[in-house]
């Protein structure tokens, strides 16, 4: 199954995570071609909304993978961890998140590296590291102060508590609440653009369709 689909629309484009489990886990496979996508898709300086399912945004990296990992080896899935967050924060166009369902440590740094945020009012967002021994080393550290202070940062780092859409808009932590996020985000391109085309055509797989 491929890793995601683009679903090309007039003036952006949607990257729509999938797995067959639903749970849209960024694995060292997922995390490098995310990657390469990105980087092209930065050619056409288009925006891009970033989603997944209903169930879940994603459920970050692959525990299972991550507990195979040597320290040199783990050391250099950060690093390509950072580099995806890179690509997604430096893009040349509006990156949105739209959210459904669970965003959950790598998931949730990717969607702190995009520049939006909009859930479904059923989505939860946090970082679960803290209850198997870990932390995130994707960027999260940093971003997630930035975003909504030191202090509720710790809280979500060291009590590994999961944060409801209510709450996450009322911290900061997401910029609206809506019944359906990728057609609000698409609305908010509107506002952007100016352009109310958005005729979808729909292409899969595992590389980018320019």
């Amino acid at each position: 199954m491929p890793l995601f689909r683009i679903e090309r629309r007039s003036g952006f484009r949607v990257l729509r995570l999938q797995s067959a489990d639903l749970t849209n886990r960024l694995t060292r496979a997922c995390v490098v071609t995310l990657t390469k996508a990105m980087r092209e898709l930065a050619q056409f300086a288009e925006p891009v909304i970033i989603t997944g399912n209903h169930k879940f945004f994603s459920a970050g990296a692959d525990l299972s993978e991550i507990a195979g990992l040597s320290g040199p080896a783990a050391f250099a899935f950060s690093q390509m961890g950072q580099e995806l967050m890179e690509s997604v924060e430096s893009f040349p166009a509006p990156v949105l998140a739209a959210i459904n369902g669970y965003c959950m440590g790598g998931g949730l740094d990717l969607a702190l590296a995009c520049h939006r945020r909009i859930v479904a009012p059923h989505a939860v967002l946090g970082h679960r590291g803290a209850a198997l021994g870990l932390i995130t080393g994707w960027g999260g550290t940093q971003r997630l102060p930035r975003l909504i202070g030191k202090d509720k940062a710790m809280k979500m780092f060291l009590t590994a508590e999961k944060v409801r859409a209510a709450e996450a808009l009322r911290i900061g932590l997401v910029d609206l609440v809506a019944a359906d996020p990728v057609e609000e985000a698409a609305q908010q391109l509107v506002k952007i653009s100016g352009r109310a085309d958005f005729l979808l055509q729909t292409e899969s797989g595992d590389a980018v369709v320019g």
